[in-house]
């Protein structure tokens, strides 16, 4: 690879773009609802999903900032740009700085918006510096960030939420959040983090079937509603063994010590890709 692009690809990397797919909690509503032949609509979630993209890339530069030292020891993130010193301190904290004003400008006017964007930074930096050490408090703030971002794509652009979709992104984040520690906890004791002590194998287990069964049970119920059927027709039930399928490919992922990097995890496992086209020519059937 030619030396002058790895300064750029280092920036890249920071960012961690790959993270963004997480963003796209914020066109649920607008899916859901049917409203995307409504372009000024389609124009607010839009910046909403790109307000949270910038913001939570500054977070991801800040962490790294924060945390440089101890990733500096660990097997695999030492090779993180800021652990590895491949961008300068500085550089980064600009880049920081750079992607929170342009986050704030594309949510500029929607002051809803501003305030789930204000909540997510602040849950989020919390997490870094204290929470992170806290068992269960700790995977209920990375939930909270996908809860955020489902409210930023329905109450904050006028589209009113579901309550059974509501349940199901609280129940589906912690199960993604339990699912990641129990992908952590594979590693050697040496390179866990501290709150990893904390989490049992069995625990970890015991918390992953929870929230999946009820991610399950709350999607179906959504899709069986009155609400969805109207909407829907007779579609969303028939996704609802799509989505057991998914659950289950990505737990023996899990299991097979996948998972700590959600997005990438899901990204590489071509049989929870295949239940995601599946998903969506379901879903989409009525205009195929």
């Amino acid at each position: 690879m030619p030396s002058s692009f790895s300064f750029p690809l280092a920036l890249a990397r920071l960012m961690r773009p790959h993270q963004w797919l997480k963003n796209v909690f914020v066109f649920a509503g607008l899916v859901f609802s049917q409203n995307w032949l409504d372009m000024a609509l389609d124009w607010r979630v839009f910046h909403a999903f790109a307000a949270f993209c910038c913001l939570s890339s500054m977070v991801y530069i800040i962490n790294d900032w924060h945390d440089r030292a101890s990733d500096a020891l660990h097997p695999t993130k030492r090779h993180r740009p800021l652990a590895s010193g491949a961008v300068a301190v500085p550089v980064a904290l600009v880049l920081a700085g750079l992607l929170l004003v342009a986050g704030l400008l594309l949510a500029a006017g929607n002051r809803t918006l501003l305030a789930l964007l204000a909540a997510y930074v602040l849950f989020n930096l919390a997490y870094s510096w204290r929470l992170k050490q806290v068992p269960v408090v700790d995977v209920s703030i990375i939930a909270s960030g996908f809860m955020l971002r489902l409210l930023a794509g329905t109450v904050a652009v006028g589209i009113p939420p579901s309550r059974w979709l509501l349940l199901t992104g609280i129940f589906v984040a912690l199960f993604l959040g339990f699912a990641k520690r129990k992908a952590e906890s594979f590693h050697e004791e040496a390179s866990q983090r501290a709150v990893m002590a904390h989490y049992p194998s069995a625990l970890l287990d015991t918390f992953m079937a929870v929230t999946m069964t009820a991610t399950l049970t709350t999607y179906s119920l959504f899709a069986t509603s009155p609400e969805a059927q109207l909407q829907h027709g007779e579609r969303l039930l028939y996704t609802v063994p799509v989505v057991i399928f998914g659950m289950l490919r990505y737990t023996y992922q899990v299991h097979r010590g996948h998972g700590e990097d959600v997005a990438r995890d899901m990204l590489r496992d071509p049989w929870i890709l295949g239940a995601g086209a599946l998903w969506l020519a379901i879903f989409l059937s009525r205009w195929l």
